[in-house]
């Protein structure tokens, strides 16, 4: 660090001494002068003044107000466009079946919302049904079996269309398919209207697809959009188990839409709203729902049964890993055959000590290349279907046609 040395600096100088002279005097002011020049101050500062209260714009507003205003007379519309008005229409019959649904734990601290929709009343029942999703973290599986309850700490609301809340149970649940049904309790039964159900088979991409819902809890939330694709399969966070066939489209679905329905232009169900694909997490135009054909068939069997009743084949599966070790590399390798079951009575054969079970490669044509595979070629079938399977055995291939229980 360079150093340095304050140095006294002097900004004057030393005169020469000079003599004396006598005190000059100062004549005094002229009082009258400096009146004159005063007044004179005051009326350029009045003018100066007046000039800008009349011509600046933030100054008084005489000349671009006006005291007379009035509102405007309004334009007659005329009739809305007909796609208008079957879109108004739409939306307030439906809306009257979609509810709000709030599920929360107190003793875990978890809450989450979600949509539903008046499926169905019996006997003065009322049936909701939504997401699984949406009320999981309250369910609990009863020990060793497919049936769900609402844990005893949790607590499920449903709000319907006139604002009225009303407390749920779960009758049973499917997770594999992301599907749940509610009983509303103590809602009345003779002012509720179960929604209009369609049909999925028929459905093409293109036409007009409607959700509603309540995206971050804004309930009673119509958008719509198109039917963008057909036949998709995801997997979500939750579960990694995929979910074929689901319907996808541009509709806007944001958190909160979940278990809501997706109308076709007649108003009538036609899927689930249940997924998004989103790196933000709000809609980016790609949704998922799950079609009402699927939705028709497991709700009717958990309320008539508490639990959906899976087609029964009477086969163990190998896991992958150990079929492979066993120089299986495709198809799903039987490793049990349950007794008295539909696999028995066809004469399919397990693994046992030197003797390689039969390796399922086919259901009713479509391709098995692992234990999955075969889990998702049955989720669709009921019990009383008859499928066809082409298994190897011994690298020999056989068909059999069983008749599921």
């Amino acid at each position: 660090m360079l150093k340095t040395e304050a140095i006294p600096m002097s900004f004057g100088y030393d005169s020469p001494q000079r003599p004396d002279f006598p005190p000059r005097r100062t004549p005094p002011r002229h009082q009258s002068g400096s009146l004159t020049l005063l007044i004179v101050f005051l009326v350029v500062g009045v003018l100066l003044g007046v000039l800008a209260i009349r011509f600046w714009p933030f100054g008084r507003k005489g000349d671009i107000t006006e005291p007379d205003a009035a509102p405007r007379v309004v334009t007659p519309r005329g009739k809305l466009w007909d796609i208008e008005q079957g879109i108004v229409d739409l939306a307030a019959k439906a809306s009257k079946s979609v509810v709000h649904i709030r599920a929360q734990n107190p003793q875990q601290g978890s809450a989450g919302t979600g949509s539903g929709f008046i499926w169905d009343k019996i006997e003065g029942k009322v049936y909701a049904v939504t997401n699984f999703h949406v009320i999981e973290h309250v369910a609990v599986r009863d020990r060793g079996s497919d049936a769900w309850r609402k844990d005893p700490d949790g607590v499920i609301e449903a709000t319907l269309s006139d604002q009225k809340t009303y407390r749920a149970d779960i009758v049973g649940g499917y997770p594999d398919k992301d599907i749940a049904v509610l009983y509303l309790r103590g809602a009345p039964a003779d002012k509720l209207q179960p929604i209009d159900v369609g049909r999925s088979d028929n459905l093409k991409v293109g036409q007009f697809a409607f959700a509603i819902g309540s995206p971050y809890g804004l309930d009673q939330t119509l958008t719509w959009g198109i039917v963008s694709a057909l036949g998709r399969e995801i997997t979500t966070e939750r579960r990694q188990t995929p979910i074929k066939n689901v319907i996808q489209t541009d509709a806007a679905i944001n958190p909160g839409n979940s278990g809501g329905p997706l109308l076709d232009s007649a108003g009538r169900l036609i899927g689930m709203n249940t997924a998004i694909f989103s790196p933000s997490g709000s809609s980016a135009g790609i949704g998922f729902a799950i079609p009402v054909d699927e939705i028709n068939q497991v709700a009717t069997e958990i309320i008539k049964h508490g639990r959906v009743i899976r087609p029964y084949l009477g086969v163990h599966i190998a896991p992958d890993q150990l079929a492979s070790q066993a120089g299986v590399d495709r198809g799903a390798l039987i490793w049990e055959v349950v007794q008295n079951s539909p696999a028995a009575g066809s004469g399919l054969r397990g693994t046992t000590r030197g003797q390689l079970g039969d390796v399922i490669v086919k259901i009713d044509g479509t391709e098995i290349s692992r234990a999955r595979d075969l889990f998702s070629a049955l989720s669709n079938r009921k019990v009383g279907d008859k499928v066809t399977i082409l298994y190897l055995r011994d690298d020999e291939q056989h068909e059999v046609t069983i008749t599921l229980q």
